[in-house]
C-alpha cells in the first residue's frame, strides 16, 4: 500500500457512513523519461506564441474559449469556469448494487485503493464481506476536481477497489467498425478450441511479465553513461509467413501441430473450395520467472537512479 494517501473521503453505505482514505492504485512514475536538449546540451522550455502577432503569451494573462464556429470563439473567464464546476464533496454516495462482471473493462479509466481510516474498519469489512458474499460491486458517485464521476467499489481479496469509470460518450461502439461476421464450420471451431485449451492457463499473474523495452532502454542508458557505444539491434523478421494466404484448416492443424509453427501442411495448396485467409501471427509471450518479478526498486540500475 502507498505510504501516503491522496484524499479522505466518506463512502457512504446505506446510513452507515464508512471514513476512508484514497491511495492511486498504479504508479506512472515507473516510465522511463526523456527531457527535451538544445543543440548545445541545456534543457529547452515551452513558449505560447500569439498567432495573431507573434508575440510570447504568459500563462497568466490567458484566457480559456470555446470555437463554435471557424475561428469564432466564446471566451470565459477563470471565474466563469470555476463557478461551471461541481463543488467538490468528501462524501462518495453509493447509488446501486450490481453483479461483479456487470461492467464491461473498455469502461474503466483510472484505479485507486481504498483503505479504512480511523474507527472505520468494521464498517469497511463488512461492504467488503457482502459485497464479496453477494457476488456484487457498487455503483457511487464522485465529486472531484471539478467533475462528478462515477466509480465501481469492487472487492479484492485485501481490500476494496476503487475503479474510476468513463461515461457512455467517452467510449466509441464496436458496432461503429461494422466488424464483418463469417460462418465458420464446427470443425474450424473445435480446433480453435483445442488452440485456446492448449494455450490455457488458470489466471493472469502479472509478475510472470516484464517491460521488455524498459529494460533495453535502462541498459542502453548504463551503456551511455559508462562511454559505450549503443549498439542498435535489427529488426527479427517473422519466420511464419505473416502475409502468406493460406487454407484455414491447416493452419489450424499445424498451430496445434507445432505449436504455431509454419510446417509443410500450413504452406500446402489450398483445398478446392477452401476459403482462402491471411495467417496472423501470435507473438509469444515474453515471460521472466516470478521470483526475478518481485525485484524491488532497489535493485533498479545504480547509475540510472542516481540521476533521476
Amino acid at each position: 500500500m502507498p505510504a501516503r494517501s491522496i484524499a479522505s473521503l466518506s463512502l457512504s453505505f446505506g446510513l452507515v457512513s464508512i471514513p476512508v482514505k484514497l491511495y492511486t492504485a498504479t504508479e506512472s512514475s515507473s516510465e522511463v523519461r526523456f527531457h527535451l536538449l538544445a543543440p548545445d546540451g541545456s534543457r529547452v522550455k515551452q513558449q505560447y506564441i500569439s498567432e495573431k502577432t507573434g508575440a510570447v503569451v504568459e500563462r497568466s494573462s490567458m484566457n480559456k474559449g470555446y470555437e463554435f464556429d471557424k475561428d469564432r470563439f466564446v471566451v470565459f473567464s477563470s471565474d466563469e469556469l470555476k463557478a461551471l464546476e461541481d463543488a467538490a464533496s468528501h462524501v462518495v454516495e453509493i447509488m446501486a448494487f450490481i453483479p461483479e462482471k456487470a461492467v464491461n473493462p473498455v469502461f474503466y479509466d483510472k484505479a485507486y485503493y481504498i483503505a479504512p481510516d480511523k474507527r472505520g474498519g468494521k464498517p469497511y469489512n463488512l461492504l467488503q464481506q457482502a459485497l464479496e458474499k453477494s457476488g456484487r460491486c457498487a455503483l457511487a458517485k464522485w465529486a472531484s476536481r471539478g467533475k462528478t464521476r462515477i466509480v465501481q467499489v469492487r472487492p479484492e481479496q485485501d481490500g476494496l477497489v476503487f475503479q474510476q469509470l468513463l461515461y457512455a460518450d467517452e467510449v466509441r461502439s464496436l458496432g461503429d467498425l461494422h466488424v464483418e461476421h463469417v460462418q465458420v464450420s464446427d470443425a474450424e471451431l473445435k480446433l480453435a478450441l483445442q488452440i485456446i485449451e492448449q494455450g490455457a492457463e488458470d489466471n493472469y499473474d502479472p509478475a510472470a511479465y516484464e517491460d521488455e523495452e524498459k529494460k533495453r532502454i535502462l541498459a542502453a542508458i548504463d551503456e551511455k553513461i559508462e562511454g559505450k557505444e549503443v549498439i542498435t539491434q535489427e529488426a527479427v523478421e517473422s519466420t511464419r509467413g505473416g502475409g502468406q494466404v493460406i487454407d484455414l484448416m491447416d493452419a489450424l492443424r499445424a498451430s496445434l501441430k507445432g505449436g504455431g509453427e509454419k510446417t509443410k501442411s500450413a504452406t500446402a495448396p489450398r483445398r478446392k473450395g477452401a476459403e482462402p485467409v491471411t495467417e496472423i501471427p501470435v507473438a509469444p509471450k515474453t515471460r521472466k520467472p516470478a521470483a526475478r518479478a518481485t525485484k524491488s526498486p532497489a535493485e533498479a540500475p545504480a547509475k540510472v537512479r542516481a540521476r533521476k
